[in-house]
């Protein structure tokens, strides 16, 4: 059975990860003005989206299973 919690979490990082990818392509593009914020926030988008992405596939793959 899914975890519907475990899904959730995956599909935050994704969103997470994407935005981490889409922001610093604005800027290069011009469309977006580049700051040192948004360049800290893309990054932070992009590793927060990684681990959080990560303990949703975690959790997804470790539910059912005993202590071992």
């Amino acid at each position: 059975m899914v975890d519907v919690n475990s899904v959730r979490w995956m599909i935050a990082g994704s969103v997470l990860l994407l935005l981490g990818v889409l922001f610093p392509l604005l800027m290069v593009l011009r469309v977006v003005e580049p700051s040192f914020l948004l360049s800290f926030l893309s990054f932070a988008a992009s590793m927060g989206g990684l681990l959080v992405g990560m303990v949703g596939v975690v959790t997804h793959t470790t539910r059912g299973r005993g202590p071992y």
